[in-house]
């Protein structure tokens, strides 16, 4: 069973967020299992503007080469740069020290828009 905490909201894409002022965006527990060992993260550059639904950068492992879509909209405030140089931490830890992306949202509703735990962990069954 993969780890699916019930404070976050999360894409049918497998990318997971927080719902503070500045919410964390990363993907699940379940999508780097999938994955297999990452070995390459791309991510746009703080500053930069997310649009929900839309890519907004790439995550490679040994099996796959994925795209990443916004769960909500805003500008980019923060970068996990530890992943640049180490993006095994999307494995060994998708919701703390793997995380992606720091986001001021552009539209809080856009939240409510996105699954709940409850509604993931039945997506994954």
């Amino acid at each position: 069973m993969f780890e699916v905490p019930d404070d976050l909201r999360y894409m049918e894409s497998h990318e997971w967020t927080t719902t503070d002022d500045v919410a964390r965006i990363g993907i699940t527990d379940f999508a780097q299992d999938e994955l297999g060992d990452v070995v390459f993260v791309e991510l746009p550059d703080e500053g930069d503007e997310l649009t929900k639904d839309e890519e907004f950068g790439v995550v490679e492992s040994i099996k796959a080469v994925s795209d990443l879509y916004a769960p909500i909209s805003g500008t980019v405030v923060g970068v996990n740069e530890a992943l640049f140089d180490q993006p095994e931490l999307v494995n060994d830890d998708p919701y703390a020290e793997g995380w992606m992306l720091e986001v001021e949202p552009a539209n809080e509703a856009e939240f409510d828009e996105l699954l709940t735990a409850e509604e993931y962990r039945e997506q994954t069954e």
